[in-house]
C-alpha cells in the first residue's frame, strides 16, 4: 500500500517516520502530481489557516478534494482533522475544509499552546493510549454515521466515519504505532 502524508506544512516528517515503521510506502504530497499513487492519505497537525493556504498556493486543493470525495481513506489528526471536518467553529472567514467527515469542530478548543497537554486514553483496539493534544481542537458533535473510538472528558478525540478518521491529538507523536496500525489496516481492507 501507498500512503500520502501531506507535506506542505506541520507534522508530516513525523507521520511519515511511522508509516514507515509499519513497513508502509510513504509519498510525501507537495503538489497534485503526487496523489495519482496514494491509496490512502494522512492530513498531519500544524496550523489549519496557513495549510488551508498552501493547499490553494500549490494547486493541491481542489485535487484533493476529488479524491477525498471519491472515498479515498484519509486519517486527519489536529489541523487535518479540522481540514477533513463539515464545520468548523471559531476559523477564520477564509477558512474552508474538504467537508469529508460529519463532525463539527471547534478550533484551539482546548485552549492555546500554553494548555497543551498529554494523557492516556482508552482508544477502542488500543488501550492506555498515550494522547499529546497540543492547541487541539475539540469535536463539538457527531454525525449518525461517525463512530467515536476515543474520548477524553466526555467529548470524542478520536472518530472514524467509514475510511475517514480523524484524531483531535497527535498519534504520530505518541511511540505508539496502533492506531496508524489499525487505520492503514482499515485503508487497505477498503
Amino acid at each position: 500500500m501507498k500512503v500520502g502524508v501531506l507535506a506542505l506544512q506541520g507534522a508530516f516528517r513525523e507521520q511519515r517516520e511511522v508509516c514507515e515503521a509499519l513497513g508502509t510506502t510513504v509519498t510525501e504530497v507537495r503538489g497534485p502530481e503526487h496523489l495519482d499513487a496514494c491509496e490512502a492519505l494522512i492530513i498531519p497537525g500544524g496550523e489549519s489557516t496557513t495549510m488551508t493556504r498552501l493547499l490553494r498556493t500549490s494547486g493541491l486543493h481542489d485535487p484533493l478534494a476529488a479524491r477525498l470525495h471519491d472515498g479515498l481513506p484519509v486519517l486527519g489528526t489536529c489541523a487535518g482533522l479540522i481540514l477533513c471536518a463539515t464545520t468548523i467553529l471559531d476559523g477564520l472567514p477564509e477558512q474552508e475544509s474538504f467537508g469529508v467527515l460529519d463532525v463539527t469542530v471547534r478550533r484551539n478548543g482546548y485552549g492555546r499552546q500554553q494548555e497543551s497537554f498529554e494523557t492516556t486514553l482508552d482508544v477502542v483496539g488500543a488501550p492506555e493510549f498515550p494522547g499529546v493534544f497540543i492547541r487541539a481542537p475539540v469535536v463539538e458533535a457527531v454525525g449518525p454515521g461517525v463512530t467515536v473510538l476515543a474520548e477524553h472528558g466526555g467529548r470524542p478525540v478520536l472518530v472514524r466515519e467509514g475510511v475517514r478518521w480523524g484524531a483531535t491529538f497527535h498519534p504520530e507523536l505518541a511511540g505508539d504505532l496502533r492506531i496508524h496500525e489499525q487505520f492503514l489496516h482499515a485503508a487497505r481492507a477498503a
